[in-house]
């Protein structure tokens, strides 16, 4: 990636500027492949669904389980599933049983102590400062549940972290609504700092950081747009912007601003756009708020890889490389090794198998039963 101007102006210039953009700017800027952006979302395309396996297995009393218990999740045999990770999971065809390798047990032990080490100091702050960011300070635990690998959270986090935190949280269901909700109970002044506030040491009108892919080829009339609408004042997530004007180009960089800050409360700085699509009331966003990763392909870098759309965070990643890993990316880089290494064994048997389909589709979730169990 080509770094860019990212320079800050000066305090007396933001107000003029801010008279100058009264209106939203209609520019467009195209999308061009990243590949080592795309590399970086591909490869978990099979860690995700295996790293879900075994979250399900080790929570059971006695570390394995039924395949009957399991198979309502996956589009494919679990049996058959099991057996391309020789390395992780254990199979026993006559008890039907399925449980972790030893060095698959080692590994999840220590990933939980990594979380048990973490969460009162990092993980907790996270959904915190998530909460902070919505006009209300609360979201439904669905709505948490579709960002929680992201974030790093437990996937039983509503059922055993937060309820150790009851001066920070509360859980509750509204009248006439069949979703349960978490609600921050306090406000805390020194978490209202956004990432760009601290990496740049202050507020008013603060600059992104901008790069592009290699051969972009950024047209002069649009990078004396971005010069300028990077002079304008930066709203932080944390403030109440109920009083911006929705068609300007200073609510668009607080739109961006709110974006900015969600991707650097993941481990990975990266989600998935349909992750976020639902909060749009929550954070007070306007209608078609996720057009901003398209206007903005210098600070957001849109993958199509998976079948789906996942929204990388330029500034985190130097080519393929995660610029600052969170202990628990560590323990995620471990399962993803040893899942290379047995796929590396039967890839040629897995390509005929599977036709070259994403080994993402073998998880199928189902929302509502997922409501049922919260």
């Amino acid at each position: 990636m080509v770094a860019w101007w990212r320079s800050q102006p000066s305090p007396s210039r933001c107000w003029w500027r801010l008279s100058q953009r009264a209106t939203l700017v209609n520019v467009k800027l195209k999308w061009v492949k990243d590949r080592n952006l795309d590399s970086v979302v591909a490869r978990e395309k099979r860690l995700r669904p295996t790293h879900h396996l075994i979250e399900e297995i080790s929570a059971r009393p006695s570390a394995a389980a039924r395949t009957q218990d399991l198979s309502t999740r996956l589009r494919v045999p679990i049996a058959t599933f099991v057996r391309r990770f020789p390395s992780l999971f254990s199979y026993t065809p006559s008890s039907d049983r399925i449980g972790l390798t030893d060095d698959a047990s080692r590994l999840r032990r220590e990933e939980l102590g990594v979380v048990h080490e973490t969460e009162a100091a990092d993980l907790v702050d996270r959904l915190r400062k998530l909460l902070m960011m919505t006009k209300d300070r609360r979201l439904p635990i669905h709505t948490i549940q579709q960002l929680r690998w992201d974030m790093g959270l437990p996937h039983d986090f509503h059922c055993t972290l937060v309820p150790r935190f009851p001066h920070f949280f509360r859980t509750f269901q509204p009248p006439d609504d069949e979703r349960v909700w978490i609600e921050l109970l306090h406000w805390d002044e020194s978490l209202a700092t956004s990432h760009l506030q601290e990496d740049s040491g202050g507020g008013g009108c603060l600059a992104f950081p901008v790069s592009f892919t290699r051969g972009f080829g950024l047209k002069r009339k649009c990078a004396a747009w971005l010069k300028e609408w990077q002079t304008l004042p930066y709203t932080s997530p944390y403030e109440d912007a109920s009083g911006l004007d929705p068609r300007t180009d200073v609510s668009e960089k607080r739109i961006v601003g709110v974006f900015h800050e969600l991707l650097h409360l993941t481990l990975a700085k990266k989600t998935e756009r349909k992750n976020v699509s639902n909060m749009r009331k929550p954070l007070g966003l306007p209608y078609k708020f996720t057009k901003v990763f398209e206007r903005h392909p210098g600070i957001f870098y849109l993958s199509q890889k998976l079948a789906t759309q996942t929204v990388v965070l330029r500034e985190a990643y130097n080519k393929r490389q995660l610029l600052t890993k969170h202990p628990l990316i560590g323990i995620r880089e471990r399962y993803a090794a040893m899942i290379r290494d047995d796929m590396n064994e039967i890839e040629e048997e897995l390509e005929e198998e599977e036709d070259g389909s994403s080994c993402d589709t073998f998880f199928e979730y189902n929302n509502s039963d997922q409501d049922q169990r919260i």
